[in-house]
């Protein structure tokens, strides 16, 4: 199902679950009840809630989006450094240079392709990645400088496979769910706390009232979608993509 149809089904779930109860509550309401008067305690207890959860609710989305963005700067750390590899290699003699070349594509192509998918579908790296990327190593730390000009570049290339190495490690703690199951306990039972005090202010079967009590709960069901969106980086709808890979190795088909 795609991933705008879950979220208007959410939306449109939560706003007709509440018009629905409003509408029920109204029907079986006694006739001598008095919806003009609501006690002075909960309406200072609606607010207090509603103050807190979107604290709350603004501090989940802000962590999300940090990790979001985490996993954005370790693809593109990752991307620097393998780049880096490729240029810096034009020193060395033309079969080394090439070896090293290939290698870097073969690492860069399969990580845009087969990878981005296993990580989006298992949260996890593939074994044939780490190999590539031992390969790459290898070439680098074995090969022994000729001459000086050859020496000098080589402490730097062995530096730029460990920013790739620790690069993607740092991609591969960050590619599964990160928010604890217990704040999303949290999140949902604020949400329905929440919501339920909108029925504590006796509010009315107005159209005024059911579309702003609407779209309330709409509101709240969409920011939970967005925590959930960001929660998994390389799985969901607005996830990280492989461009950082994609625009510095153009020839490598991602």
């Amino acid at each position: 199902m795609a991933e705008w149809l879950v979220l208007t089904l959410a939306m449109l779930a939560a706003c007709g679950v509440v018009v629905v109860i409003t509408l029920v509550r109204h029907r079986t309401a006694a006739v001598d009840e008095d919806i003009t008067e609501t006690p002075d305690v909960i309406e200072y207890m609606t607010m207090w809630i509603g103050v807190v959860y979107a604290i709350v609710l603004g501090l989940a989305i802000a962590g999300a989006w940090e990790a979001r963005s985490a996993s954005e700067d370790h693809v593109q750390a990752e991307a620097v450094a393998l780049h880096e590899i490729s240029e810096r290699v034009r020193v060395y003699p033309p079969e080394m240079r090439d070896l090293i070349r290939d290698d870097v594509n073969a690492y860069v192509g399969h990580v845009a392709t087969t990878e981005w998918e296993v990580m989006a579908d298992r949260s996890e790296l593939t074994r044939r990645g780490d190999a590539l990327l031992d390969r790459i190593r290898a070439d680098v730390t074995d090969y022994e400088p000729r001459s000086d000009f050859e020496a000098q570049a080589y402490q730097p290339l062995v530096d730029q496979v460990a920013a790739a190495d620790q690069a993607r490690t740092a991609r591969a703690e960050s590619s599964g769910e990160t928010m604890p199951g217990l704040v999303w306990f949290g999140l949902i039972v604020g949400a329905l706390v929440t919501i339920g005090m909108v029925f504590a202010l006796q509010i009315r079967r107005t159209t005024r009232e059911l579309v702003v009590a609407g779209l309330f709960s709409a509101l709240i069901a969409f920011l939970l979608y967005l925590i959930w969106d960001f929660d998994a980086p390389f799985g969901r709808g607005i996830r990280v993509s492989a461009e950082p890979f994609l625009t510095l190795f153009p020839n490598v088909q991602g």
